[in-house]
């Protein structure tokens, strides 16, 4: 689980903004919205992001992707630049270094504390630490820039095998990180396992609107990854009369322009990729979902149904792995296509339900704030664009009494502008150019 999550000079978040989980001492909503997973720290399951268009919302949680990206996806080549754009409205932002920095649990139930500064050719520094119970260094890393080389020194408590260290050296191209470099190496080294299957296992890929999680969902389904019964409870207490679906396969053919997709944007076996290369053929798969109207029952093939119809379906496949495993899903726009109702409905099942995972979503949807039995101030948060263009991040947390009461209006507060994270527009008079030449 995620204790906090900083980043500066990515996009336009140019100075360290950090996002927290820590909860505050309210007791409010305790049993919803608090998970202890080490005695003393107690953190929230839900963060809810605020903000004008453009105010750096969603580039939060881009941040954290390309974080996960960068360890679990380590470039083959020292050639190779690391695809990001720093801070982009400052001549001297452009040419400082990013920087990355998460604070988290680990599935062992162990706390690290790993940074990482980089630029667009090379990891340049990088540092891990754990919690057992004291701050100790696991390793430091340093990159020898005019060499391109990779420096690793190891803390003094860990032990490693003869030959590790250099092995891990080579394998960490000086556009590596020590845990990217560590995946591609053949050596025994605990600590560097533990945190990496977190980032691979746990952060999950970020998810925006025109993510077509279909597939995704689907698949897990048939191997059971995710719970059919579940899907179907979570699709009828949504009110959309869906009592079961049925799986449709057909043959069809494929080129290799389709095949290279294929291997490129599933996760596919070695095997069954082989096996269709020789055929050219793939199995497709859709479903039909079985209405009940009136005590009858109707097919509709997915493509038919309504996009919010759709949206959910793919949602409560996500709902179903946060509420039975340990997982931190973003959502950019999270309320995409989905009514109002619906949209607090979801939340209100993951909280109520989940035990051990963490929501990280942008919305729009400020109706949600009306309510003060849907949420705690430390778990809403909220994203400003300050006069240099850079993104300003806080919670309504960090507002004192004189601005946020427990009385309070938090809706009408952020409504008026009291709050900030909205947009500042002018008026709707516009002095329009006629020199435009007519269309015949």
């Amino acid at each position: 689980m995620i204790i906090n999550f900083s980043v500066q000079n990515f996009g336009p978040i140019k100075t360290k903004q950090t996002l927290s989980f820590e909860a505050t001492n309210n007791q409010e909503l305790e049993e919803y919205y608090i998970i202890e997973p080490i005695k003393g720290i107690r953190l929230l399951k839900l963060a809810l992001i605020y903000g004008a268009n453009a105010s750096g919302k969603s580039t939060l949680l881009q941040a954290l992707d390309f974080l996960r990206d960068i360890i679990i996806k380590p470039l083959s080549k020292k050639t190779d630049l690391l695809e990001y754009e720093p801070f982009l409205f400052d001549s001297k932002s452009v040419q400082e270094n990013t920087g990355f920095n998460i604070d988290f649990i680990s599935n062992s139930n162990k706390r690290y504390s790993y940074e990482v500064e980089l630029n667009k050719k090379a990891i340049i520094k990088e540092v891990l630490r754990s919690y057992n119970p004291n701050k100790a260094i696991v390793y430091e890393r340093e990159t020898d820039i005019q060499n391109q080389v990779t420096k690793i020194k190891i803390g003094s408590k860990i032990k490693l095998k003869m030959g590790a260290i250099p092995a891990l050296e080579t394998s960490t191209l000086w556009n590596n990180t020590v845990l990217g470099g560590f995946l591609k190496t053949n050596i025994e080294f605990n600590e560097l396992r533990d945190v990496a299957d977190w980032f691979r296992a746990n952060l999950k890929p970020v998810i925006n609107p025109m993510s077509n999680l279909y597939v995704y969902v689907s698949e897990r389904i048939e191997k059971n990854i995710i719970v059919k019964e579940n899907i179907i409870q979570f699709l009828q207490k949504a009110d959309f009369m869906i009592e079961d679906w049925i799986v449709n396969s057909e043959e069809k053919d494929i080129d290799d322009k389709m095949i290279e997709l294929l291997s490129k944007t599933t996760d596919i076996s070695d095997d069954k990729l082989e096996k269709i290369k020789a055929n050219k053929k793939i199995i497709g798969k859709s479903i039909s979902f079985m209405h009940n109207i009136n005590n009858d029952s109707y097919s509709l093939s997915y493509e038919l149904e309504s996009a919010g119809t759709r949206r959910y379906y793919q949602l409560s496949g996500i709902l179903d792995l946060l509420i039975r495993r340990s997982n931190i899903f973003s959502i950019d726009e999270i309320d995409s296509s989905l009514h109002p109702d619906l949209f607090e409905h979801f939340i209100k099942t993951f909280l109520a339900n989940s035990k051990k995972s963490q929501l990280i979503a942008t919305t729009h949807y400020r109706e949600f704030l009306m309510n003060r039995d849907l949420f705690r101030n430390d778990a809403i948060w909220l994203t400003e664009k300050q006069a240099d263009g850079g993104t300003d991040l806080y919670s309504l947390a960090d507002f004192d009494s004189t601005v946020i009461r427990n009385t309070s209006s938090v809706y009408n507060a952020y409504k008026i502008g009291k709050l900030g994270a909205k947009p500042n527009l002018g008026d709707y008079y516009i002095n329009l150019n006629d020199d435009g030449k007519e269309n015949n």
